[in-house]
């Protein structure tokens, strides 16, 4: 028995999706956890992750990961078909195909975290800064000063531009009428990286193969976000007048310069990026230095990354219908 093969959407149905995608993203940040499409999978890879077997870990991690895969893919097709039902009217087409599209990227929620820590350092609350910053980085926070509390959450807002925004936006916009299973594809491989892509015992092996392909699946956008970045970052220089103008040329010669310095093949070059951008240094004890010869970060560096970010985020949604249409 065949599967039905879902109609394809034309160019002007895929821009509409992505610019309600983008409008929800904003307007809601992001769903309750029960009806979040990424969480389904999160939960998926946790139950793989309670029957990791003694033996073949590795040949297990890889077998996990495209059941994911493969799951993240269903649920683009099930969103596909329902597209293609033209007794439903296009608006609740359209919105529902936006809703699960939304799920595969977080502009707000990105810049939620951000000014969550910034806050509290702008309140001179260190050790609730701190704690605040514990839940979006996985290094140890109890004792970071202010200037390294700056530079931990400045470091993971900007990586995650690449893999929280700009992947995912170009998997949808490159792949045309299969563009949201791209996207879902994308996102799988980054839930499993987050969730099982680290190096040590325990996840080394089962989380081999959903390190190298989210590697993979993030070199080319890691190495775009630098103009995305650089040109935000133009823009924000061009209206921002107070304590300091951020420097895009800085922001080229940065990661250019220190983009390949950190253990991933990606997340250097958004970060880097930053640090040239604000004149900054951004440093993980004992295994990074970018923007090495600048300054620890202050609250300001903070609140101009977010800047930088959500203007980067909107290049991103133009770029992206351009490529749709084109």
């Amino acid at each position: 028995m065949m599967l039905p093969v879902p109609v394809e959407a034309n160019a002007s149905e895929l821009v509409i999706v992505l610019i309600l995608a983008y409008a929800l993203d904003l307007v809601f940040c992001e769903p309750p956890f029960a009806i979040h499409p990424v969480v389904w999978m999160g939960r998926l890879i946790g139950f793989f992750k309670k029957h990791v077997p003694e033996n073949n870990r590795r040949l297990y991690g890889i077998f996990m990961g495209l059941v994911t895969i493969l799951f993240g893919c269903l649920i683009a097709y099930i969103v596909m078909l329902f597209m293609g039902v033209e007794s439903i009217p296009s608006p609740v087409r359209y919105l529902v195909a936006a809703y699960f599209l939304k799920a595969t990227f977080a502009i707000r929620c990105l810049y939620g975290a951000a000014d969550e820590v910034r806050v509290e350092l702008d309140a001179g609350k260190l050790d609730s800064a701190r704690q605040k910053l514990s839940m979006y980085v996985s290094r140890d926070t109890s004792k970071l000063e202010e200037g390294k509390v700056s530079s931990a959450i400045i470091e993971t807002t900007s990586e995650n531009y690449v893999d929280g925004i700009l992947s995912p936006l170009l998997f949808y916009a490159c792949f045309g009428p299969y563009g949201l299973m791209a996207a879902y594809i994308f996102k799988a491989t980054s839930t499993l990286d987050s969730m099982v892509g680290y190096m040590d015992e325990r996840h080394r092996e089962i989380g081999w193969f959903s390190a190298k392909l989210d590697d993979v699946f993030n070199w080319i956008p890691a190495r775009l976000s630098v103009i995305f970045l650089a040109t935000a970052t133009l823009v924000i220089g061009l209206f921002y007048r107070k304590v300091k103008i951020p420097d895009y040329r800085t922001a080229f010669k940065t990661s250019i310069r220190d983009g390949l310095k950190t253990p991933s093949p990606n997340s250097g070059f958004p970060m880097a990026s930053i640090a040239g951008a604000l004149n900054i240094k951004l440093e993980k004890p004992s295994t990074y230095v970018l923007g090495d010869g600048f300054v620890y970060p202050m609250s300001e560096d903070i609140k101009l990354t977010s800047w930088i970010i959500l203007v980067a985020s909107f290049f991103a949604i133009i770029v992206s219908s351009v490529i749709i249409v084109a």
